[in-house]
């Protein structure tokens, strides 16, 4: 075997480096390239025969070689092939890292057993038991559990009562410095502080189970203290209203109240105020349960509603339109005389409203008459400000869907979203008067008679004069002897002269269904069947009939009944 490798071994003449056979063969393939460029057309099973197959053919076979080389690399232990030197390094290589292995391995063992000797030492110098070792790893073992178990703690009182124990006498002071900061700043009082001498703490040795964090020890102190709580505030409009330690409570609350105004048809239902629910520390007086908060919403609180008087205002029209009587309306407005009345006089209506106010807002439809035009057509015959109808005019039809606005229950306002008109609406004519009217014709407004201060109202009083009666049919206002008397609109005289108990009487029908009554004049200036116009002087005031002094009797007749004047002048 030996021999039949040393007769394949080349010499080094032969010898041809990898490299140096594939440069061969590629300048082979550039020459052939050259030489047959329609190569591909010609021969070109033969070219990859030639030029590729034979060449790796040969390599492997070289290849076979330095394997049979390698196996006997004790008797061949050189090559000067470049990749059969590779191979060889590579062998030769792996026993040196085995050996480096090895001696760390036993550098490691010899270290270990020079700290275990110096362990032995240790405990034979001190002749230490085995009994007395287990003694002192028990008693370390007992010590490391109690100090797990105990340690020092500090326990705070406040007038006498336990508040809880934390960690150290610093945590005690700060759980009071914010205490104290939080009840400055909710009860805006920058001066307050604890009592110092209630405040006690005591520092031992307690089981760690017993500690506190300083958040409880603060809650348990401002609970003590009664002057702070922490829960959930309601705030209408700013204003600290009521409060509850339940969270969520107050939002039901709120949804319930809303309930009541809702409907199937309810688009939006809101508050009028800013209502607003905080989470912090409130006035403890402001801590209340649910049922007694749902009363205070429900009710009102004091605040002031005014009404600013406008041109042509009459105090009852004022006191009617806020669902009040004239005497209601007097109460809170004391001082102010009802019959005399200045543009820009501000009234208060009310001194309470309610806390919240519910604003529900519905989408209705329904059907609406839609109003007619009118068309006018002059008349000569007719006085200026008459008017005939000639032909009715007719409603017509529309379907309406609106969103209606209710503030606690009363509509404000609506709003049209949509409207189909169903039925056209016919339009009416008019008749419209063009001749001139004499000033003594009634306008249907009635002014102030005369000036004066008004001593007796229309409706039942207190008789104190003989002959009077106790029903009063109009208004009496006072003045001095001789004080003017106005017509209070246009019409005709149909009485001036004595009148029994009215003295000397003036009476002018308006010819509308209204006839006015001037009594108890001193003087008669207009006789029966004058036309008079508003504002014209007709008689002068006094005291005569059943009288108690200088004074207009001021009376309204409308259609055979009395009626208060207050409410057309």
């Amino acid at each position: 075997m030996k021999q039949d490798i040393e007769n394949k071994q080349e010499t080094p003449a032969e010898r041809v480096s990898l490299w140096q056979r594939w440069k061969k063969n590629l300048q082979d393939w550039v020459w052939y390239h050259r030489e047959n460029p329609d190569w591909y057309d010609v021969d070109i099973q033969s070219a990859v025969k030639h030029h590729i197959i034979a060449p790796l053919r040969r390599e492997m076979q070289h290849l076979r070689q330095l394997r049979q080389t390698n196996k006997y690399r004790w008797e061949f232990p050189e090559t000067e092939h470049r990749l059969g030197q590779l191979m060889l390094f590579g062998w030769s290589v792996f026993p040196r890292i085995g050996s480096g292995l090895r001696e760390s391995v036993l550098k490691q063992r010899k270290t270990s057993s020079y700290h275990r000797g110096r362990v032995v030492a240790f405990f034979d110098q001190w002749k230490l038991q085995p009994l007395h070792f287990l003694v002192t790893a028990v008693s370390v073992a007992i010590v490391a559990l109690l100090l797990s178990l105990y340690t020092l703690g500090t326990t705070a009182e406040y007038n006498g009562i336990t508040l809880g124990t934390v960690g150290s006498p610093r945590t005690v002071n700060a759980a009071v410095e914010n205490v104290e900061s939080i009840t400055r700043q909710t009860l805006n009082d920058t001066d307050y502080t604890i009592d110092p001498s209630l405040l006690k703490t005591r520092t031992r040795v307690v089981p760690r189970s017993q500690l506190e964090n300083s958040e409880e020890l603060q809650k348990q102190l401002s609970d003590q203290l009664g002057m702070v709580d922490y829960g959930y505030g309601l705030y209408v409009d700013g204003e600290l209203v009521a409060a509850t330690p339940f969270a969520g409570a107050l939002d039901e609350l709120l949804e319930q109240m809303k309930a009541g105004y809702r409907t199937p048809n309810t688009v939006e239902c809101t508050f009028v105020e800013d209502v607003e629910i905080r989470e912090g520390y409130v006035d403890s007086a402001y801590m209340m349960n649910l049922g007694y908060i749902a009363e205070i919403l429900s009710e009102t609180k004091s605040a002031e509603i005014t009404y600013t008087v406008k041109s042509g205002d009459v105090w009852s029209e004022i006191a009617d339109v806020n669902n009040m009587t004239s005497d209601e309306l007097l109460a809170l407005n004391p001082g102010y005389e009802p019959s005399v009345l200045h543009v820009g006089d501000v009234l208060t209506i009310t001194n309470a409203v309610p806390y919240l106010t519910i604003v529900n807002v519905e989408r209705q439809s329904y059907l609406q008459d839609v109003p007619y035009s009118i068309t006018y057509e002059d008349d000569a015959s007719m006085y200026e400000g008459d008017f005939s109808v000639l032909s009715a005019g007719e409603y017509g039809k529309a379907d309406i869907t609106a969103n209606v606005t209710y503030v606690n229950g009363t509509e404000t306002s609506r709003e049209v979203v949509s409207s189909v008109t169903l039925k056209e609406p016919v339009a009416e004519r008019q008749a419209r008067g063009t001749k001139p009217r004499p000033t003594w014709l009634p306008t249907g407004n009635f002014r102030w008679p005369c000036n004066g201060v008004i001593t007796s109202y229309f409706g039942y009083r207190d008789v104190d004069v003989a002959g009077a009666s106790s029903f009063h049919n109009a208004l009496d206002i006072a003045n001095y002897t001789g004080a003017p008397i106005y017509a209070s609109d246009g019409g005709t005289v149909v009485h001036s002269g004595w009148g029994g108990g009215y003295g000397y009487l003036v009476k002018v029908d308006h010819g509308n269904g209204f006839v006015t009554y001037y009594a108890h004049c001193s003087e008669l200036y207009v006789s029966v069947g004058d036309h008079v116009y508003q504002g014209q002087h007709i008689a002068a005031m006094g005291s005569t009939g059943i009288s108690s002094g200088s004074h207009c009797h001021f009376g309204i007749l409308k259609n055979g009944t009395w009626v208060d004047p207050l409410n057309y002048l």
